[in-house]
């Protein structure tokens, strides 16, 4: 068992212009105000680093011991999803999906559920139709905000309506700092029902801290802790205090991240508005958006892109969705230019297959 999409993403997607990327450009660690005194090859960590803890509380504007440090947002949900659900439980799940969620249910052994979130409708999430598929046996709903691939963002009431519905609400969060002051509050502050995770890894580009975790209430956030025995023990201390550091810093970043982001998505605009054959949502925050290619092979468009012109996104297949690809905007201004070039290229290269 294992994800048919990260080997793709780890061997496959880089490229001289890589537009496959979700989250934003690294942060280097000379960008960051830490010094050798700052940090320390060990320490008292065993469950949790009592002062990253600290942070981590004060970030997600929770109580320490609702907070579970993980290694990334995706250790996080695999911890979240391994301790909520067992062998045979149903779970829904939102369609399209990152195909890692998928590949972790598959893992334990859960019985899974979709519900849409279509393109007509901008991906937006819909609690009726969340309520439409939800059954008796239904123990968990999975959902992101922003959304993965589209980053469609749904508001505090929309994640309200779903905390209503009865089941509990794993609900993965790692790129909603990306919609800054459109944010809403996080589900993990609108009740017991939601299991929330998330990282510094996609919107402040500190995937190298893999300072990811989850909200949860207690007891839940105990049995999470001892799961995560089976697998990560002792957490890199330098990691830990290096992280510390990154979260004081987390206003400057922001601000330069939404300054690059800005940018970015005005070049991107500026590409939709020529591109006739491309459909796509547009929403004014986000470090991803997932077009629709009204004619032709998005795998064809893929394969001429990296192999003519250097250039790589994410094919939709990997969402379940072939018809769409994943394009990111969180890279450095210049060279998401060229790669928007280049993919206009390729996108005429294709037309007369269509």
């Amino acid at each position: 068992m294992s994800s048919h999409y990260m080997p793709w993403a780890k061997l496959r997607s880089k490229a001289t212009y890589n537009l496959a990327t979700s989250g934003v450009a690294h942060w280097k660690l000379r960008d960051l105000p830490v010094t050798l005194e700052d940090l320390e090859i060990s320490g008292p960590s065993f469950y949790g680093y009592e002062p990253l803890q600290r942070a981590l509380a004060a970030h997600a504007q929770v109580a320490p011991d609702r907070i579970v440090a993980a290694g990334g947002t995706s250790m996080a949900n695999y911890l979240a999803l391994a301790t909520l659900l067992q062998p045979g439980d149903e779970v829904l799940v939102e369609h399209p999906t990152y195909e890692l969620i998928l590949a972790v249910l598959r893992y334990i052994g859960a019985e899974i559920k979709r519900f849409p979130r279509t393109h007509e409708c901008s991906f937006s999430l819909d609690p009726d139709a969340i309520r439409r598929a939800v059954t008796p046996q239904t123990k968990l709903i999975v959902v992101a905000n922003l959304h993965n691939p589209s980053s469609a963002l749904a508001d505090e009431s929309v994640i309200r309506a779903i905390g209503q519905i009865g089941p509990r609400v794993l609900v993965d969060e790692v790129y909603l700092d990306a919609a800054f002051e459109r944010a809403p509050r996080s589900a993990a502050l609108l009740g017991e029902q939601f299991i929330v995770t998330s990282s510094l890894t996609k919107v402040y580009g500190l995937s190298g801290l893999r300072c990811g975790w989850i909200v949860a209430e207690p007891p839940l956030a105990e049995k999470m802790w001892r799961l995560n025995d089976l697998f990560g023990v002792i957490p890199a201390h330098l990691a830990e205090r290096a992280s510390i550091i990154a979260l004081q810093e987390l206003p400057r970043i922001r601000e330069n991240v939404r300054a690059r982001l800005d940018r970015n998505r005005a070049a991107l605009h500026r590409f939709l508005d020529s591109r006739p054959d491309l459909e796509s949502p547009r929403f004014p925050f986000g470090t991803v958006v997932f077009p629709r290619l009204k004619h032709g092979s998005v795998a064809r468009l893929c394969q001429i892109l990296r192999e003519k012109y250097e250039t790589t996104v994410v094919p939709g297949e990997y969402f379940e969705m072939p018809d769409h690809f994943r394009l990111g905007i969180g890279g450095e201004t210049d060279p998401l230019e060229e790669g928007l070039k280049r993919l206009a290229q390729a996108l005429d290269e294709l037309a007369p297959e269509s």
